[in-house]
């Protein structure tokens, strides 16, 4: 025992009873929390400036009007209205008015396949053909191309060209219409597997497979398994089933002034884009999304199960690096795009993570943004031909974080990880054989001899002085984490990770000296 650190010496008395005597329990698990009770506060003092932000929007692009939504935890804390539904008639905007979401009806479609997948009844990997028999007329792209799947499908890179202009068109068109398109064979823009590009039709084509498979009308499977489940009445597909008060008109604004769209009937594209919904109703879903994270151990209640709505937000096409983006202040802040599945995955450079998904057709503009770390989410709806929604969105979701002052969920310190600490500071000022024997991995003592690691810890702490405190453990994940030695002099960065073997013991440890300012 060093008889220079006398502080540590008592600091491990309090710290550890029997540190090296004891056994750690079982492993269990809690769930990253989120922290804070000025949590709510701290956003209901932003929503003035986000409510700001939509009214200029609106105004800016010549939206004839405009509904959005700021979720936390769960619950819609705040909602707008601008403007007018119906612009002839006059009916403003209200929370109960339907909107065309268009291609945000994507993830439903993505939730219906994995759903039929975890029932057994698809694999990803399926070939597509193997559920459109009018399929085999496509033609592939080069002789080495892979077959195009289920999941090049869901992931926007099973080689069909971006078609937005054509494909917002077909939404009504006929099951039959699509077998014959199909049976005259495909033009391809890429191989399978090969690169991004948006894809209206590989949609379309998804939903004639859960019509195939289920027995059932795309449109009918999704209402019973996902919106009905859900709570979400107000959700419809045909728009002649809306009663006129209640339903957004759709315009494009030309030559100064608003020109009705006319309204695209329900059809086999539906998939890619039909479901007609409102804010509220919309806010459940997001709110299931949410619920995805973090994992935990309570009851499934959903459509699908969690697992399957974490694996459906993950990255899986890459896109494109935005090297431009900036915070609210300026600073650079760029930020990485993939496409999930029926989803876009981002992250920035300061660790956030979003995930969104816009739609657009004749007269609509649609956008949602989540993040899952965070426990928020935006929507917006609006009644204007591709009204780009993303950019307003965007925008409120700075003002979320860096305003607002959202932070991501943190990992409570576990009992395992307490311990294993204990334990550590106690090895790094004793090296007892018998500690070693009971706390390290085999690999830590051929990595680096005992001997060695005593110089090296002795040469740290020489540089810190008298240990004055030790500090809180920060986990990264169940099996790592990092805590602080203060010192007179500085400070001991002190990192460890353990094994994956039962009980885990220390693989890794890392000692850093750094020297008060």
């Amino acid at each position: 025992m060093n008889p220079r650190f006398p502080v540590l010496l008592s600091l491990l008395v309090l710290l550890a009873t029997a540190a090296t005597a004891d056994t750690p329990a079982p492993q269990s698990y809690t769930p990253p929390r989120l922290s804070g009770r000025d949590r709510l506060p701290k956003i209901q003092a932003v929503l003035p400036e986000i409510a700001q932000l939509f009214q200029n929007f609106t105004a800016e692009q010549h939206l004839p009007g405009l509904v959005y939504g700021v979720l936390v935890d769960g619950g819609l804390i705040h909602t707008g209205t601008i403007g007018l539904a119906n612009v002839e008639a006059k009916i403003p905007v209200a929370l109960d008015t339907r909107f065309r979401i268009a291609s945000m009806t994507k993830s439903f479609t993505a939730m219906a396949i994995f759903r039929l997948r975890d029932e057994g009844k698809l694999s990803l990997a399926d070939p597509v053909e193997k559920y459109l028999p009018e399929f085999r007329s496509v033609a592939h792209l080069t002789a080495d191309s892979s077959a195009i799947t289920i999941k090049h499908l869901l992931t926007m890179n099973a080689g069909f060209p971006e078609d937005n202009p054509w494909g917002d068109r077909r939404l009504g068109d006929t099951e039959e219409q699509l077998r014959g398109f199909l049976s005259g064979g495909l033009s391809l823009s890429n191989a399978p597997g090969f690169a991004y590009e948006y894809s209206n039709l590989g949609f379309a084509l998804l939903g004639q497979i859960i019509t195939n498979i289920s027995g059932q009308r795309y449109q009918d499977y999704i209402t019973k398994h996902i919106l009905q489940p859900l709570g979400m009445r107000d959700t419809h597909w045909e728009y002649t089933d809306i009663p006129a008060d209640k339903l957004a008109l759709g315009y494009r604004w030309e030559e100064g002034a608003w020109k009705q769209e006319p309204l695209l009937h329900d059809g086999t594209y539906g998939a890619m884009g039909g479901l007609i919904t409102t804010l509220p109703d919309f806010a459940r879903y997001v709110a299931f999304q949410l619920s995805a994270q973090p994992p935990c151990n309570d009851p499934e209640t959903g459509p699908v199960r969690r697992a399957t709505l974490r694996e459906m937000q993950q990255p899986a096409t890459f896109i494109r690096i935005v090297a431009d983006a900036k915070t609210l202040d300026g600073q650079p802040n760029p930020f990485v795009t993939f496409y999930a599945h029926g989803l876009g995955w981002n992250r920035d450079a300061r660790g956030n993570v979003w995930v969104r998904h816009a739609g657009g057709l004749p007269g609509f503009g649609s956008e949602y943004r989540f993040c899952p770390d965070h426990g928020v989410a935006l929507i917006a709806f609006a009644n204007r031909t591709y009204a780009p929604l993303n950019e307003v969105t965007a925008k409120a979701l700075q003002i979320l974080l860096e305003k607002g002052g959202v932070q991501p969920r943190r990992l409570p310190v576990s009992s395992l990880l307490s311990q294993r600490m204990r334990q550590v500071v106690d090895l790094i000022n004793t090296w007892d054989p018998k500690l070693c024997d009971e706390i390290l991995a085999d690999n830590f003592l051929l990595d680096r001899t005992r001997e060695r690691w005593m110089k090296v810890a002795r040469e740290v702490l020489d540089q810190v002085g008298k240990i004055q405190s030790v500090g809180e453990v920060t986990p990264e994940n169940q099996l790592r984490a990092t805590f602080t030695l203060q010192g007179e002099k500085g400070s001991v960065k002190v990192f460890f990770t353990l094994t994956p073997e039962r009980p885990p013991k220390i693989q890794e440890l890392q000692l850093t000296f750094v020297p008060n300012p």
